[in-house]
């Protein structure tokens, strides 16, 4: 039976969460699968709102942006600030980063992005080394294959993470139906 502490482990809280956009880019994006594709990128969408409706601050990066590109505009315009660059796969790996998501002083971290394999696993395994609690919303992350994306998200899972999704995390956030908040978010995903 699960300890107490372990059930709590699982509860996401608004004023202690951030979200994590790792590396949604537009060249990188043409090689992902279209259906899965399409799935991210409505979902990031759907979490990016409710961060910012929730008050929680988002952070979003993008490797190598003059190989990739830039973060695809359907996200891009929904950010709070613009995408932080970095060569490292790891977002934690990346001192200006690292100093952004600790600069938060929020502790749980919810990620979406590709791949999955690399730089969300990497960056979630350094967050977890880093005491965080990291909710990673598995429908809301891609790699090019599904055997990777597959690998990936077991890697988080074993490293320590907690695989959810997009609508599991949104009413966890919530945690009331009926107010203004939930009219309005709730409306994502319909």
């Amino acid at each position: 039976m699960p300890s107490e502490d372990a059930a709590a482990a699982l509860a996401l809280d608004r004023g202690n969460a951030l979200l994590l956009v790792i590396d949604v880019q537009e060249r990188l994006a043409t090689a992902m699968p279209p259906a899965p594709l399409a799935r991210l990128k409505k979902n990031a969408e759907v979490l990016i709102r409710a961060a910012r409706r929730l008050a929680m601050p988002v952070v979003a990066t993008e490797q190598y942006p003059k190989g990739l590109g830039p973060t695809v505009s359907s996200l891009r315009e929904l950010l709070p600030a613009d995408p932080m660059t970095k060569m490292e796969f790891s977002c934690g790996a990346s001192r200006p980063i690292a100093r952004e998501i600790l600069g938060t002083g929020r502790r749980q971290a919810i990620v979406v992005g590709m791949e999955a394999h690399v730089c969300v696993f990497q960056t979630v395994r350094d967050l977890l080394r880093g005491g965080f609690s990291v909710f990673v919303a598995q429908d809301a992350v891609i790699s090019r294959s599904d055997e990777n994306r597959a690998v990936g998200l077991a890697l988080c899972e074993k490293a320590g993470a907690t695989l959810t999704s997009t609508e599991a995390v949104l009413f966890d956030l919530l945690g009331v139906a009926g107010t203004p908040e939930f009219k309005e978010l709730t409306a994502l995903i319909k």
